[in-house]
């Protein structure tokens, strides 16, 4: 099943409001967080959010869904692969 899942593709939407809060759907993995920098891993690539005081208020990988709150100030794109290194990859080996 979780070939299965690999194989979907997520739909990927990227919605902030006010540079405080961010929604992000289509996200498969987290790489790795703190209060300052947050990565994820999307079907689009790595994406990059900067910021301060950044929490992760809802994260569900299984239907893609993450939602952040803090001050922020950058979202960036890389067309790299998805590591199988993944903080949560990690865990749940």
């Amino acid at each position: 099943m979780t070939e299965e899942k690999r194989t979907i593709k997520l739909p990927h939407n990227v919605i902030m409001e006010d540079r405080k809060n961010l929604s992000v759907s289509g996200v498969s993995d987290i790489d790795r967080f703190d209060e300052q920098t947050i990565v994820v891993f999307t079907d689009m690539g790595e994406l990059t959010i900067k910021g301060y005081d950044l929490h992760i208020n809802k994260l569900n990988v299984d239907t893609g869904e993450l939602t952040v709150e803090g001050d922020i100030y950058s979202l960036m794109y890389s067309d790299q692969e998805k590591k199988s290194t993944g903080l949560f990859t990690k865990i749940f080996k």
